[in-house]
């Protein structure tokens, strides 16, 4: 396991546990408030694509191709947190899943 894995992965679990002291529901509400919390952030991305490609002619390019980038790691980020709140094996189980996509897409040797 790399640096940088360790790194993500502490970050993921400090944002989590920051996120649940500060929650305000608990149980399956939160969860799926949790969940939908992705919604957004991928609302952001098509709203900073259409910023950065100038589609909206009341505001003219509003947005950059940073600001997409931007975006895009924050809908990353959620999404493991969220991950994470659905199980702390969130590591295994995403290197797992990433893992079946490999072999499924590239083929079962890895490159």
């Amino acid at each position: 396991m790399s640096e940088r894995d360790v790194e993500l992965w502490g970050t993921v679990e400090e944002l989590w546990a920051w996120l649940e002291e500060r929650r305000g529901h608990d149980g399956l509400d939160g969860l799926l408030l949790r969940v939908l919390k992705l919604s957004e952030e991928v609302g952001e991305v098509a709203q900073a694509v259409i910023g950065a490609t100038g589609q909206n002619p009341r505001k003219g390019a509003s947005h950059t191709w940073d600001d997409v980038q931007g975006e895009l790691c924050d809908v990353v980020i959620t999404a493991l947190v969220a991950l994470r709140t659905l199980t702390p094996e969130a590591r295994d189980v995403f290197a797992g899943h990433l893992e079946r996509v490999r072999r499924r897409s590239l083929g079962s040797e890895p490159s």
